[in-house]
């Protein structure tokens, strides 16, 4: 959305408060430290999927908010931040989600032949632009160097 001017208000100049958040999104949040601190507190996972069921009042826990506390500063960043980005009119970020779990979701049964070459086309630009993306900066080859063959049988 960055890169295709999506970010629009209602008189179509750039949203410049959700371009900034959403750069802030994937460049400052510290998604390892997240994941680490997820667990800080034993025996406890606040992203249990029935944990509004479970223990609704947990951060009242002064021991799980304790343990938390770097958890919850971090999450709370990234769920501000992810509010902002998802704030714009007409719904324009979960149209631009919906849009590419289209072009990813192709029922290779039933689609004809339009549906399938963009879905294997968008794919392959995708993969393109990050699958030599690596976050400790080694770059990777943009094809297979070396081959070894699997079992003989095949």
């Amino acid at each position: 959305m960055i890169q295709n001017d999506k970010f629009k208000n209602d008189d179509g100049s750039v949203a410049t408060d959700r371009v900034e958040a959403a750069k802030r999104y994937l460049t400052s949040i510290d998604w390892e430290a997240l994941r680490y601190e997820r667990f800080a507190s034993p025996g406890f996972d606040p992203e249990h999927p029935l944990i509004g069921e479970i223990d609704p009042d947990w951060k009242l826990d002064p021991t799980k908010s304790q343990d938390l506390s770097k958890y919850i500063k971090i999450k709370e960043e990234a769920d501000s931040l992810l509010e902002i980005i998802k704030s714009g009119p007409n719904n324009e970020y979960t149209r631009a989600e919906n849009s590419l779990l289209m072009c990813q979701r192709v029922d290779l049964w039933c689609a004809g032949e339009d549906e399938v070459e963009s879905a294997v086309r968008h794919l392959y630009l995708l993969g393109k632009r990050f699958n030599s993306n690596d976050p400790k900066g080694e770059v990777k080859p943009d094809f297979i160097t070396e081959f070894y063959p699997g079992a003989s049988d095949f």
